[in-house]
């Protein structure tokens, strides 16, 4: 009997990387290892540099090849699994978190003498400092009628590409002038990996503006944005593309050493951990909602033919399966947002009750959050802790929490967080809906499924759909990369030819599924008309409080 084969799936996160071992016949998982960030998310100072301005979000790319370094030996050592029966691998990355770098795939910041200018680093996906650049963006590409204004639902982020490598040019010329390459860190691990600079369709079609079949902008388009960006095409970022599932190339001889792989062992082209994330979750077809749920919510879902939808992260042909068209839409703060709740929010009477009971505290909060009844709290929010990413594309909006008294209890406001978050998943969804788009059902995955019921439930209440979990929560960016390792390697190579292959076989999901309640779901329709009211008054420029007092925080704060 042949010996089972595995494909390996490198998923990079915001604060650490995942390597996991995945058996090809199957999907199980066999092992896995997290390899935490040295560095993390630099957002206050530089290792050994200065300190930072206000959002602004950097890493290490060091860090990212220690995932590799570290994680691949280990991964393999827990799952027992020898070098010789590895048919492929795969990799993920968060996005657009581009870096500049030589013409050899050096980045600037391992130079001596780029080392402490914060541009010569990665910008990770959250940086919205170059909000500034991204209005500039929409300006002139709304002004010239530009193709990728409409691909973006009307606007383009302070998260992406271009409004990054802008940010460089406006604020530190003498990094651009240095940079040989602008390039995702998703498209430069495989790049290491490999020893060959092949770019994916997935980031260059939803963070910077390429278009399968007509290209990126002209250069008039650029050289309006600045007069040095006329050939930046050309000169920093290239015309090639390829599509996902594709071979990248074979591990190079150095790395094969360093992992304890085969030379040779087929690559991947990168990819991004949401859109990878859908297969993975089983769907490869029209219908279902994709939920990534973790510090954020990355809203995937495919549609047969091409529609402008207001306010999405991208329209692309290819974009996360052949054949269909890529819908992405995000929330840029969820599990955040409990997150900071926890840390500033959870009063003593929370806490020693949860001593008491000698449970973790976000148990106790939980259990009273989900003791109350829809609309009892008399709350609601706006889940804009970190701006708005769909349907508004607004970094600089704020969070909103509105009736409040002296007998608001924490377990309220929780609850009322939640609820906001949902609030803006539906958001999403009637804005699909609006343009014909089929939203059927929900499907989840990521840490915050795994660890909260009750976001769950509410979720479906207030959406009034089911919702299926994936098998592996944790891990499905990871699980979805290994997919994308073996469809690389190919049937002939121990793996399979196509995506939808890999996904029929290696992909699952749970039994169990969250059903709406009936009188749940009217209170929170009755909720939502009063959360779409508060955001368009605060969103859509009736009133313009949040951007005037963080304008004047910054003010002061300088």
């Amino acid at each position: 009997m042949a010996k089972d084969k595995f494909a390996l799936g490198i998923d990079y996160g915001t604060e650490s990387g995942r390597v996991v071992v995945i058996r090809v016949r199957d999907g199980e998982e066999i092992g896995s290892v997290v390899v935490p960030y040295p560095d993390g998310v630099i957002d206050d100072k530089l290792p050994g540099g200065p300190k930072l301005e206000p959002d602004w979000a950097l890493q290490n790319p060091r860090d990212y090849l220690l995932v590799v370094e570290k994680g691949v030996p280990k991964a393999l050592k827990a799952a027992k699994v020898g070098a010789e029966n590895v048919v492929g691998i795969g990799t993920d990355f968060t996005a657009s978190s581009p870096m500049p770098t030589k013409r050899d795939g050096t980045p600037l910041c391992f130079l001596k003498e780029y080392r402490k200018y914060p541009h010569a680093w990665v910008k990770l996906w959250k940086h919205h400092a170059a909000q500034p650049e991204a209005n500039r963006i929409n300006e002139i590409g709304r002004e010239r009628k530009e193709e990728f204004i409409r691909v973006y639902g009307g606007k383009y982020s302070s998260e992406w590409f271009f409004s990054k490598l802008l940010q460089v040019l406006d604020e530190a010329p003498a990094v651009y002038e240095a940079t040989d390459r602008f390039i995702e860190a998703a498209d430069w691990i495989v790049w290491q990996l490999t020893g060959k600079e092949k770019r994916n369709t997935c980031t260059a079609g939803y963070k910077a503006m390429w278009v399968k079949g007509s290209g990126f902008p002209s250069r008039e388009f650029f050289r309006a944005l600045h007069p040095r960006m006329e050939n930046v095409i050309e000169e920093k970022v290239g015309t090639t593309f390829h599509p996902l599932g594709e071979k990248a190339g074979g591990l190079t001889a150095e790395w094969a050493k360093k992992t304890g792989l085969r030379e040779g062992t087929p690559v991947s082209i990168g990819n991004v951990d949401a859109h990878v994330a859908v297969p993975a979750c089983t769907v490869v077809e029209p219908g279902s909602l994709v939920m990534i749920m973790g510090t954020s919510i990355c809203h995937m879902l495919l549609g047969t033919e091409r529609q402008m939808v207001e306010g999405m992260c991208g329209t692309v042909e290819d974009g996360i399966v052949p054949g269909l068209w890529g819908y992405e839409a995000g929330q840029s703060a969820v599990g955040d947002i409990f997150a900071w709740f926890f840390e500033h929010g959870v009063p003593d009477y929370i806490h020693h009750e949860a001593r008491k009971k000698k449970v973790p505290f976000a148990v106790t909060l939980e259990k009273r959050a989900a003791a109350l009844k829809p609309g009892e709290s008399g709350l609601v929010a706006l889940d804009w802790w970190n701006g708005n990413r769909s349907i508004l594309v607004d970094v600089d909006l704020t969070g909103l929490l509105l009736g409040m008294t002296l007998a608001t209890r924490a377990e309220e406001i929780y609850r009322a967080l939640i609820e906001a978050t949902a609030f803006g998943t539906r958001q999403i969804i009637e804005a699909f809906e609006s343009k014909g788009i089929a939203v059927e059902e929900l499907v989840a995955c990521g840490g915050l499924p795994e660890k909260n019921q009750l976001l769950m439930q509410i979720y479906a209440d207030v959406t009034g759909r089911e919702i299926r979990l994936a098998k592996q929560l944790q891990t499905c960016s990871a699980l979805g990369a290994a997919m994308h390792g073996a469809v690389a390697a190919g049937r002939a190579g121990g793996g399979y030819d196509t995506i939808f292959e890999a996904a029929e076989h290696m992909a699952e999901t749970q039994k169990s599924t969250y059903k709406p309640r009936r009188e749940s779901h009217e209170v929170y329709n009755r909720l939502f008309k009063e959360y779409q009211a508060l955001h368009d008054y605060f969103g859509r420029g009736s009133n313009d409080v949040m951007k005037r007092l963080k304008g004047l925080k910054r003010e002061i704060s300088t």
